[in-house]
């Protein structure tokens, strides 16, 4: 299990860093300010989550297992919601957005609860 979390988030690392490159250098220019904004929100959160679900599955404490997966799966639904809306995916792609926020807050929560039971 500890191999699967480590290599999610790192991928979900390497896509955070590829699309904030992407966007920064390939995109640039093509974007308005709200869309700009989307894309440099979905890069900013999914690269911190992508590193935690990284650390998690190196600590190899399966009680924290659920909480990384809601840590990636949050993540990428989140960041996934905010590039397809910034490249033209109809604005109703935002409701799904707060899903992943959702999730990646479970996630945290999950993640002190289930430390603080390990003390």
């Amino acid at each position: 299990m500890s191999g699967r979390l480590t290599a999610t988030g790192a991928v979900l690392a390497a896509l955070a860093v590829g699309f904030g490159a992407f966007g920064a250098h390939a995109l640039k220019g093509q974007f308005d300010a709200e869309a700009l904004g989307w894309w440099q929100t979905a890069v900013a959160y999914l690269l911190p989550h992508a590193v935690a679900v990284v650390a998690i599955g190196l600590a190899k404490r399966p009680r924290l297992a659920l909480a990384a997966w809601l840590l990636a799966g949050g993540a990428a639904l989140f960041a996934a919601t905010l590039f397809a809306m910034a490249l033209g995916a109809p604005r109703w792609f935002g409701a799904i957005t707060p899903l992943g926020g959702t999730a990646m807050i479970a996630g945290w929560l999950l993640l002190g609860w289930r430390a603080l039971k390990e003390d």
